[in-house]
């Protein structure tokens, strides 16, 4: 059996932050998932994600005119080039500040990045090859506060900067003589988006608190006049004012990282002189509209603007966006999409379809404003994924969340399509029966559930004559038993399918019931339990224990291999021990918690080595003919070993995103301090729309800290029935 497994695709999140982007032809919407990037093609329904990756999440998205090159840019500040063509990394850059937003230019020559309160202009990369793909070009300095929103101009002269010291600042693109900076006020918030009028220098710009300001501009961008250019204007003050030896050679600064910072333009709050007796560019505000007139004082999260319908898109922290064409201001419509905060919103070439990202639910839309109909329409699991099954025939995969949603997804077009939401707790395991017609959930709101496929509807609910919380489930082979283990009772209960009767109550462990496996060629359930036991039940002897395995130590999990005649058992000391299913004999053993390799979590007063010793693997799979074993837990490697020898065929680390916790085995030594990592230091992000409500005492969900990094873990995998593709939840 080959394991020449690479990334394919991404399920079970379609949007988590960041901006949005169509693509050239308007057909495709282009998402940041994690330190991914995934593309949704409209037209074809289907999804793909890039094989690249950023070290951490990506905050922003910056799209080339003709669709072929992207920048993405993680929270650190690190950004790579990607080609959308080839889908391989052509670059590597550091702007060593965390970046708000990147943007093209129209003419696809230069694109402009903003961050703390400066705005770089680089040259755009070529087609040709080049030492340094980022050349920078001007530095834009004049705002007070972080910078937060870019918009060109159509004639790519021009560039204006959102700030969040409530102005917004106009910028030549080149050296003009009537245009260098330009300073507007009016708002009493921050600036959350700022657009040019089509082929005009009027603005518009949005405020936080839901004002819409309307600047027109006295000059056409035709009338911009060229004007010196640094070396050139140095030169005539030479001349004019016979400068210093010592004040001729200011001409190029060096910037951060020892790179040239080419031209800096330092603008402020007056208006610049005039040079020549040629009049500077001034504005002058049109009219100013407020959107919560009605009192509800809504703020104002994310905005767009479509230059050639002229239409304004606008969503607030309620999920309710409107759409107003302007200047007139009138209200085509208004409608609430989500019950979270609308982060990003992106709208098409044509200006027909729009597409809105709430990060709090892991939502990803896509509306067409004029049929006022759905064009796409998916939602992750906004909490941990918990569980995975294959159907038998691997078209379809089920998961199940923390957020009590269960989601069958196809893998052709990797995208969702039903999710089931009848669960009040979290989901802990799913299951396909043998006809691929019926999933079947347990959950830890005490009831199991089986979902039709056919008819999309929960058609059985089987629970337990106490209330429990199940933690693992089974399916008999021929679908008609179905038997969940409970966390809190120690008992494993059994149901048929076809009455929805319970029919018989297993007990005899003194633990949790972790894990049950029906073996596939006899009447026989195998049960894992934290009492360091596994027990063979016997179907057709009154379903009596007919064999007790003792462990090393509590059982994490367990399998059987395709042919029924072995077992695999996975447990707390990092071991996997096989036993002969027919004899209940012990044929050997792994020891894999070297290969674990767990990481050292930020809050973490031991190192990583003396931490792995309570680490283990949490799930196991067989491989399709049996020799091989796939097994994850507790870290961020999935390990398949072949079990005659005994040995680890193949390591696959699954994410190498820094933004997860226990990424790494050793902390940065100068983070460290007597009193723990500064990673842990919460800088808190103020009062703003963003951060979440703490919480004190909660594990999950929101969190109880502000600063929160999850935990990389593998909870659950599986080969597909036809062995070439293996998932896994994390």
């Amino acid at each position: 059996m080959k394991f020449a497994y690479r990334f394919s695709n991404l399920l079970g999140a379609v949007y988590r932050h960041g901006n949005l982007n169509f693509s050239k032809d308007g057909n495709s919407v282009i998402s940041p998932v994690g330190n991914r990037l995934s593309v949704f093609d409209l037209k074809n329904n289907k999804s793909e994600t890039l094989p690249v990756s950023t070290t951490k999440n990506i905050t922003c998205v910056g799209l080339s005119p003709d669709g072929s090159l992207a920048i993405l840019v993680d929270e650190d500040g690190a950004a790579i080039l990607v080609s959308l063509v080839t889908r391989a990394v052509l670059h590597h850059y550091h702007f060593h500040k965390p970046v708000n937003s990147v943007r093209f230019s129209p003419d696809g020559r230069k694109f402009v990045i903003t961050k703390e309160n400066v705005a770089l202009m680089y040259y755009a990369p070529g087609k040709k090859r080049e030492f340094n793909a980022f050349q920078l070009d001007k530095s834009y300095y004049g705002p007070y506060d972080e910078t937060t929103c870019i918009d060109w101009t159509t004639d790519s002269k021009c560039f204006a900067v959102g700030s969040k010291d409530m102005s917004t600042w106009v910028f030549g693109a080149e050296r003009w003589a009537n245009l260098i900076y330009y300073s507007l006020g009016g708002h009493k918030d921050v600036v959350v988006g700022c657009f040019f009028e089509k082929d005009s220098l009027d603005l518009y710009t949005v405020s936080q608190d839901g004002t819409l300001c309307m600047w027109e501009s006295d000059t056409e961008p035709e009338e911009l006049k060229k004007g010196l250019r640094y070396k050139e204007r140095k030169q005539k003050e030479r001349q004019n004012t016979r400068v210093t030896e010592d004040q001729e050679e200011e001409v190029v600064e060096e910037g951060e990282g020892g790179e040239m910072r080419g031209e800096v333009i330092k603008g402020s709050a007056d208006v610049p002189q005039e040079e020549d007796g040629i009049k500077n560019v001034r504005y002058r505000q049109r009219s100013k509209q407020f959107f919560n007139k009605e009192g509800d004082f809504n703020k104002l999260t994310a905005a767009a603007f479509h230059k050639d319908t002229h239409i304004l898109v606008t969503g607030f922290a309620s999920g309710v966006f409107h759409l107003h064409e302007l200047p007139e201001f009138n209200l085509i419509h208004s409608l609430s999409i989500s019950d979270q905060r609308i982060a990003a919103i992106a709208m098409n070439c044509t200006g027909d379809w729009i597409g809105f990202g709430c990060s709090g639910l892991g939502q990803l839309l896509v509306w067409e404003w004029q049929s006022e109909s759905y064009v796409f329409k998916q939602q992750g699991h906004f909490n941990n994924m918990a569980a995975l099954a294959y159907s038998p025939d691997g078209q379809y995969v089920a998961t199940g969340g923390d957020d009590g949603k269960v989601k069958v997804w196809n893998t052709n077009s990797g995208l969702c399509f039903v999710t089931f939401t009848e669960h009040t707790s979290s989901v802990t395991n799913v299951t396909f029966t043998s006809s691929g017609f019926v999933v079947v959930s347990a959950s830890l709101d005490g009831t199991v559930r089986a979902f039709d496929l056919h008819r999309y509807r929960n058609f059985r609910t089987f629970t337990s004559p106490r209330p429990a919380q199940f933690s693992s489930l089974a399916v008999d082979g021929s679908g008609e038993l179905v038997c969940a283990g409970a966390q809190d009772s120690f008992e494993i209960f059994l149901w048929s399918m076809q009455t929805g009767r319970l029919l018989e109550v297993l007990s005899g462990h003194e633990g949790p019931v972790s894990s049950l496996s029906f073996c596939p060629s006899r009447a026989v359930l195998a049960s894992a339990s934290w009492d360091r036991t596994v027990r063979l039940w016997d179907m057709l002897d009154s379903w009596h224990a007919k064999e007790v395995l003792r462990l090393t130590s509590d059982g994490m999990a367990v399998a059987y291999r395709p042919d029924g005649q072995e077992l695999a058992v996975a447990t707390l000391d990092g071991e996997i021990s096989f036993w002969n299913s027919q004899t209940a004999a012990q044929m050997g053993s792994i020891t894999g918690r070297h290969d674990l390799q767990m990481g050292r979590k930020d809050a973490d007063k031991i190192t990583a080595k003396q931490s792995s010793k309570g680490k283990s693997f949490t799930s196991l799979c067989y491989s399709a003919d049996g020799e091989s074993i796939l097994a994850g837990g507790h870290s961020k490697f999935v390990c398949i070993y072949n079990i005659r020898e005994q040995v680890l065929l193949k390591k696959f680390e699954i994410s190498c995103n820094l933004s997860l916790d226990a990424m790494e085995e050793f902390l940065d030594r100068r983070k460290m301090t007597e009193f723990g990592s500064l990673s842990m230091v919460d800088e808190g992000a103020g009062d703003g729309d963003g951060v979440e409500v703490s919480l004190p005492g909660v594990r999950r969900g929101d969190m109880s800290s502000r600063h929160f990094k999850p935990e990389i873990r593998v909870s659950s995998l599986h080969f597909s029935p036809t062995g070439r593709v293996n998932s896994l939840v994390n």
